[in-house]
């Protein structure tokens, strides 16, 4: 059973207390710093494990830090506490980015992170609440994590938890019927606590989204379902730290951050065929090269 890394722990709260106190520069720098180091782990899982999905790991990481290294109110050496924020990684085959994230905030030893993918590891392919501790719920089938979302911030409104909950869906994952009824529902019900986050990288499995089943005009498209609707760079911690405030208002938030598949490494960057391609040993080391 995974449980809490304590040095770890102990310098995830000391990168957090450097973010919340630092002026919008520093904070911005220590989170591309946290990016960095989640990059380059990334990278070694998916080199040791020969599988994973590197481009949206990449895409999806800047979100990722921000999140649990300046938002999001946890305390990784307990879990599972009544009243926590919730994060849910609706398009759970970027596993690794999670895993990392997770990892690097203590909530489990890092070494394990050796283990992706491997013969009866915790970490699989995608992430498993019974297994990884951190995770909220399982994902992997796309459509399921904002109609979970939903069921999670309308929970914590009938319990009268100041609980905040965030899921990240990929672009692609947009196309899926659940989530404008998940859309729907969330406005009906004015669940200003639940934020979503769409990685909007523009490819998706095998082609661009705008190809395959276009989406824009996005922003229109969820401000007329009764969202507020704030539009970033995916990759500009600053802009997401801002982004991921509380609702203004009683609707809730959907965050568009406008992102690169493969962000940080050149040959991978907004190349469909990274989707789910595995780096050469070559690739890896200049790769490593360019996130050092």
């Amino acid at each position: 059973m995974m449980t809490a890394h304590l040095p770890q722990v102990s310098i995830w709260r000391e990168v957090r207390t450097a973010v919340e106190t630092g002026s919008p520069d520093e904070s911005a720098a220590i989170l591309a710093e946290q990016s960095r180091l989640i990059r380059r782990s990334v990278l070694a899982m998916i080199g040791r494990a020969r599988a994973g999905h590197i481009g949206g790991d990449f895409s999806v990481t800047d979100i990722l830090a921000t999140l649990y290294f300046g938002v999001l109110r946890i305390d990784p050496a307990d879990p599972g506490a009544p009243v926590r924020d919730r994060f849910i990684l609706s398009k759970g085959h970027c596993a690794a980015s999670l895993y990392s994230t997770l990892a690097f905030s203590g909530y489990f030893d890092p070494a394990e992170l050796d283990t992706f993918m491997g013969p009866h590891s915790a970490l699989n392919g995608h992430p498993n609440r019974t297994k990884v501790p951190g995770v909220e719920t399982n994902t992997g089938p796309l459509g399921h994590g904002l109609p979970v979302a939903v069921g999670e911030a309308l929970g914590a409104r009938l319990l009268g938890h100041d609980t905040r909950v965030f899921v990240v869906c990929g672009d692609g994952e947009m196309q899926e019927g659940s989530n404008w009824e998940a859309l729907m529902s969330a406005a009906h019900y004015r669940l200003a606590n639940l934020t979503l986050v769409i990685d909007r990288n523009r490819l998706q499995q095998g082609a661009r989204t705008e190809d395959t089943n276009a989406l824009a005009p996005l922003a229109d498209k969820l401000a007329a379902f009764g969202w507020q609707v704030r539009e970033v760079d995916g990759h500009d911690h600053a802009a997401l730290l801002q982004a991921f405030a509380p609702a203004d208002g009683a609707r809730p938030v959907a965050v568009i951050a406008n992102t690169v598949k493969g962000k940080g490494v050149s040959f991978i960057e907004d190349r469909v065929e990274w989707h789910h391609k595995v780096p050469t040993p070559d690739q890896i080391d200049l790769a490593r090269k360019e996130l050092a």
